[in-house]
């Protein structure tokens, strides 16, 4: 019995020995294949991970367009008009008649006001009576001195009897002018009793009524009247622009008088382009010393009454033509605290900033002046694309076709 017990215990030891053997080498085997499935798993997402750098955006680029420009001065004017007086009453009368509505067009030589005209004719009627009277003095007299003369000439009279008579015909011809002198006064003050339109124009409302007393002691303003066709439109030059255009003249041969044959362009703040033409038609000859400006005027046709006196205008005066002037697309132009730039894409299409000067729009391209050369790829679209000192995949665009484009929108 004791020896059956003794085998069974020890063929439990023999066999728990031999499981706690193999339960390491398992353990030991499942640590190293999870140790090589975690290599390979870093191994495959280290293949994932690697960085493929972006191509470079794509981005239109353009040649500068050349053309002749003509260039203008641009500048803001206020409109005026030719002419505009007052009315008033020369002669002193009672207002007899108004012979117009306020704010009538009228034209030169209109009758507009009334001043009672009796007492002028009356004072006109003496002085045709006085010249009368003094016609028939000087016939008179110079009878006189004819006779005198004829009997001095036979010894019959005195040739202080001659005098006497010569001395008072030469009395009675002064009379004689004066009286004419009279006549003269008394046709021009009853003329003003009239008072009319100096010019075609627009009256204004009337300052007195039909019954007032008016003239040199009491009210003389009557009305206004302003003349709209043509019209002027003041405006000043920079001294700047002086200097430019005084030194294209010298160049080109052209001369002051040259000067008011130039047309000049005139639009309203609330329309688009300029749509009134004119002529220039003085300019100053000394700058303002206290502005650095130079007083300039046009002067335009206004039959239709587009323009009234007192108009902010802009103008704009056509210069002389400019030939093979550099354009690009307005929008292509940029601007920081350096001025005006423009993106290049260089010979290895990396992306250069470069400062321009900028002249006048011409639709939609605006003139560059100086900054470029005419073999200069511009960028002119996804410009937030081009950095400047990176590269980018140029798209060559046509910007004459890109400015025919914009102007059918």
């Amino acid at each position: 019995m004791h020896a059956q017990r003794r085998e069974s215990s020890d063929d439990r030891s023999n066999e728990r020995g031999a499981s706690d053997f193999v339960g390491p080498v398992f353990q030991t085997t499942g640590v190293i294949v999870c140790c090589l499935v975690l290599a390979f798993s870093l191994a495959a997402c280290n293949e994932q991970n690697t960085y493929v750098a972006p191509p470079p955006p794509k981005v239109d680029v353009a040649l500068p367009l050349k053309q002749n420009v003509t260039p203008y001065l641009e500048a803001t004017g206020t409109t005026a008009s030719v002419n505009e007086t007052a009315l008033v009453a020369r002669v002193q009368g009672f207002i007899q008649e108004i012979d117009y509505q306020d704010g009538d067009a009228v034209k030169a030589g209109t009758v507009l006001f009334v001043i009672e005209p009796q007492p002028y004719q009356l004072a006109l009627d003496q002085a045709n009576s006085a010249k009368a009277s003094a016609d028939a003095a000087v016939k008179q007299s110079e009878a006189e001195y004819e006779r005198q003369a004829a009997l001095v000439a036979k010894t019959f009279a005195t040739k202080q009897d001659l005098e006497k008579a010569e001395a008072a015909r030469d009395a009675n011809v002064a009379v004689q002018q004066q009286a004419d002198a009279n006549i003269k006064q008394a046709q021009l003050n009853l003329s003003y009793t009239q008072v009319k339109a100096p010019f075609d124009g627009i009256v204004t409302a009337r300052q007195v009524s039909v019954g007032e007393l008016v003239g040199p002691n009491n009210t003389s303003a009557l009305a206004s009247i302003v003349q709209f066709n043509p019209i002027y439109v003041n405006f000043n030059v920079s001294e700047k622009d002086v200097l430019r255009i005084r030194a294209t003249m010298q160049k080109r041969g052209i001369t002051a008088q040259d000067l008011k044959k130039i047309p000049v362009e005139i639009g309203l703040q609330t329309e688009t382009g300029y749509p009134h033409k004119g002529t220039l038609d003085y300019a100053a000859p000394t700058i303002t010393a206290a502005t650095g400006m130079l007083p300039a005027r046009a002067v335009l046709d206004n039959a239709e009454r587009q323009l009234l006196p007192g108009y902010f205008v802009r103008v704009r005066v056509p210069l002389f033509e400019e030939p093979n002037m550099m354009l690009v697309p307005d929008r292509a132009i940029g601007s920081d605290q350096s001025g005006r730039y423009v993106l290049v894409a260089r010979n290895d299409n990396v992306v250069e900033q470069r400062t321009v000067q900028i002249g006048q729009l011409v639709g939609e391209l605006r003139v560059i002046t100086s900054g470029i050369t005419a073999a200069d790829r511009i960028v002119i679209s996804g410009l937030l694309s081009a950095v400047p000192g990176q590269k980018i995949e140029p798209q060559l665009k046509d910007v004459s076709a890109i400015a025919a484009d914009s102007a059918l929108q």
